[in-house]
């Protein structure tokens, strides 16, 4: 496509960007799909799944709106806030296993789930005026601001979402042109520290790691759900069994089958077809989001949107190698697949940052050709 059809396109969509919207609505609509064979037709499930996603491209459409300067104005407030929630979660929080909900009136939300979207938001804001790449101790202060979130939300506990918020900072101050000397000390340190880490895990977090390295050390306990959801995707093969005839999630041998497992279910009922699908659906998502960012004028917008764009396709690598046996199991749901209310809505806010970041350029480069 030229550029100025490809301009004529963004100029019909108001200036967003219209191949991550297709994409994005297609992801969805896979999601809706998915959750409606895994819930076994559930109308309520697949209803209150639709409900979230409305609420989340209210506020993708929102916050694309709304000016890039007032934006990063109110970050530091955004992340004041999410760290009082955090704090609200360790003493009165709830949750099955982890303490990790908040529940206020009707309302019952993650807090852990909006720091992936504060977090990124502050450290854009402490390195935007900061020169690029950055200097020892500006990178030491970012990852003093990253750790506070971060031990709030392992000390829940709640490994897997800790290990994400941790991978959204690393992928800020890498895209900030942090010098991989330092990246790869940094990864050398995390290696040497990580008997030390052993001893401060709970117990099922230990269980987690036994059982990603065995799985068949204990088949009916530990290991069944990994198990299960290799049985799964194998037995989808080329092109699948079929919508809704999957056996591992109609028959529930499959557990977590509507949530962090719902891949499985895809590559049972639609197999090695139905994953490419997905894969390019999650690739176009994250490239387009990578071009967004690339083009920005500012350094606070490019470094917001490309953290966001690689973090989406962080969520979808682990969640892939999650059900495929490849890493433990952390709880990490799909994007748009698995079904959860706090996630979605917070990832279509995501979003919504980066379609503001493309309407903000379309606007700012029609104004220059009306000069």
């Amino acid at each position: 496509m030229s550029k100025r059809a490809a301009s004529r396109l963004r100029s019909w969509t108001g200036g967003y960007d219209p191949w991550l919207l297709l994409a994005l609505a297609l992801l969805a609509a896979l999601g809706m799909v998915v959750l409606h064979s895994a819930g076994a037709a559930d109308a309520q499930l697949a209803w209150r799944h639709g409900i979230r996603l409305g609420v989340g491209l209210a506020l993708l459409l929102a916050i694309a709106q709304m000016p890039l300067p007032w934006l990063r104005s109110v970050s530091p407030w955004l992340f004041l806030g999410s760290i009082i929630l955090l704090l609200l979660v360790a003493l009165f929080g709830e949750g099955r296993g982890a303490q990790s909900w908040l529940r206020l009136g009707p309302l019952r939300f993650q807090p852990s789930e909006l720091v992936k979207l504060s977090l990124p938001m502050m450290l854009a804001w402490l390195l935007h005026s900061q020169t690029l790449p950055p200097r020892l101790g500006v990178v030491l202060a970012a990852l003093g601001v990253a750790a506070v979130p971060v031990l709030l939300i392992a000390e829940q506990p709640d490994l897997g979402t800790a290990v994400l918020v941790a991978a959204s900072a690393g992928c800020l101050i890498f895209l900030a042109g942090l010098s991989w000397r330092w990246i790869l000390g940094l990864i050398g340190t995390l290696s040497v520290a990580a008997p030390v880490l052993w001893h401060f895990m709970w117990e099922h977090q230990r269980n987690r790691i036994r059982t990603f390295l065995d799985p068949e050390a204990d088949p009916l306990g530990h290991g069944w759900n990994v198990i299960q959801a290799k049985i799964a995707v194998g037995s989808g093969g080329l092109s699948g069994k079929g919508y809704m005839q999957g056996t591992q999630s109609q028959l529930d041998f499959l557990p977590e089958h509507t949530t962090d497992f719902a891949v499985a279910v895809l590559a049972e009922e639609f197999g090695f077809v139905g994953i490419c699908l997905l894969l390019v659906l999650c690739v176009l998502i994250g490239v387009r989001g990578a071009v967004i960012a690339n083009r920005a004028r500012d350094t606070y917008s490019r470094l917001l949107a490309g953290t966001l764009a690689l973090t989406f396709l962080v969520y979808v690598l682990v969640n892939t190698a999650m059900v495929a046996g490849l890493v433990p199991v952390v709880g990490v749901p799909m994007p748009f697949i698995s079904y959860g209310g706090t996630s979605t809505v917070t990832l279509l806010t995501g979003f919504g940052i980066i379609l503001g970041v493309n309407r903000h350029q379309h606007r700012r480069r029609l104004r220059r050709q009306a000069l």
